[in-house]
């Protein structure tokens, strides 16, 4: 099963020069290829593959205007131009946009494809050395690649992919069952009832942030005070994105360890920044990175990720009888059902327990796995009003 570790480096000066070539060596070497891929269709009507134009790069080498290239190691200017050809098939199979230019003025990039060593606590990286590190947790297994990066705010972290041999573990439903309903006042909102309170980590550290960028502005372009200014504020940038992966990292791993089938709801959150009101504090919360922390961490341990459609109308059916109310504005927290006269219920808390009703639905008709245990789903439904028959849950006996 494949693997990914995150360590940190701390390479010396002379080290640190060298990544900067590499990096830079990578990105013209991006950039130059994407605008020939560019040029090639407009004149031609066909397109080059990653294969096409990596071997291209040892005419490249031997020009005087480009011999410098050679002193990259040449597996990542290689790995380059395999990444650009997958780029642009995952723009015409619609799985990504449009292969963009990169900058140097952004987070830098670089992928080892082989011949990289891990001893103790040095990463050894040809044409560089060996780089200390902090390896945190175990790689016990075969190094695949490895990915360095450098945001930023001047922090270098090595990405290792490694197999370690063992068989992923087969996916079983047998276990308890969870919903939850993602939201701003409170971050997320369980079947059980638990209300996991929104941090707003760009609210804490908002006033830091105005000031480190006032000064910012205050510099000249170009200048090293204006380079020093810009990092002081990545740096407050990074702050706030580590306390939210931390945030997202430790509720993840608390709901995966807990339960044996979670069901979350798909958002479309492009659509929902289109909001002005609410951009900001959607923006902010981070719901991608978190539900992709659950959906990978599941998978590992053999559990089950079920997202439900978006069109669900989960928070206007009632979990009681499933009466389906036609209009329920966000101002409205706490209603009452009509049909069944349950009084005052929780928006948030009903519309999880929908959501994990029809994750259990999505798994019984998909006939994988066995029977989700949830002690609180019933066999039967008062009343179908508001949602078609093949939408009933039926729970383990």
């Amino acid at each position: 099963m494949l693997k990914v570790v995150k360590v940190r480096l701390y390479p010396d000066t002379q080290q640190k020069q060298q990544l900067a070539k590499a990096f830079g060596s990578c990105r013209w070497v991006w950039n130059y290829f994407l605008n020939l891929m560019n040029e090639t269709y407009q004149d031609t009507g066909k397109g080059l593959s990653g294969y096409d134009i990596k071997k291209m790069l040892p005419t490249l080498k031997k020009q005087q205007e480009t011999a410098w290239l050679s002193e990259t190691y040449s597996m990542c200017l290689q790995q380059v131009c395999l990444n650009l050809g997958i780029a642009f098939n995952n723009f015409f199979e619609r799985r990504a946009m449009y292969p963009r230019f990169k900058s140097k003025h952004g987070k830098q990039s670089l992928q080892y494809p082989s011949n990289v060593k891990l001893q103790e606590e040095y990463l050894i990286v040809p044409k560089i050395g060996s780089i200390v590190a902090i390896v945190h947790r175990p790689v016990e297994g075969k190094i695949k690649t490895v990915t360095i990066s450098k945001n930023p705010s001047g922090q270098y972290y090595a990405s290792i992919l490694f197999e370690d041999g063992l068989d992923k573990p087969i996916q079983s439903s047998e276990g308890k069952a969870i919903g939850l309903d993602l939201g701003l006042n409170h971050f997320a909102i369980t079947s059980n009832g638990n209300k996991f309170d929104n941090p707003r980590w760009l609210k804490k550290h908002e006033l830091n942030l105005k000031r480190k960028q006032q000064q910012l502005s205050r510099k000249q372009k170009g200048s090293n005070n204006r380079n020093k200014s810009r990092i002081k504020v990545a740096k407050v940038y990074n702050k706030i994105s580590r306390c939210r992966e931390d945030f997202h990292h430790k509720l993840s791993r608390r709901i995966v360890n807990e339960n044996q089938v979670i069901g979350v709801e798909s958002l479309a959150v492009q659509n929902m920044v289109r909001n002005h009101k609410l951009s900001k504090a959607i923006s902010q919360v981070g719901w991608g990175q978190f539900c992709t922390m659950l959906k990978y961490k599941a998978e590992n341990e053999g559990k089950i990720y079920i997202e439900v459609d978006r069109f669900f109308a989960s928070s206007k059916t009632c979990n009681n009888c499933l009466f389906q109310v036609s209009e329920l504005s966000l101002e409205i927290r706490f209603w009452d059902c009509p049909s069944c006269n349950n009084k005052n219920i929780d928006r948030d808390v009903n519309a999880a327990r929908n959501i994990r009703d029809e994750a259990l639905r999505i798994l019984k008709t998909s006939g994988s796995g066995g029977q989700a245990y949830c002690p609180d789903v019933r066999r039967s439904r008062r009343s179908n009003r508001g949602r078609k028959k093949s939408t009933t849950v039926l729970s383990a006996g």
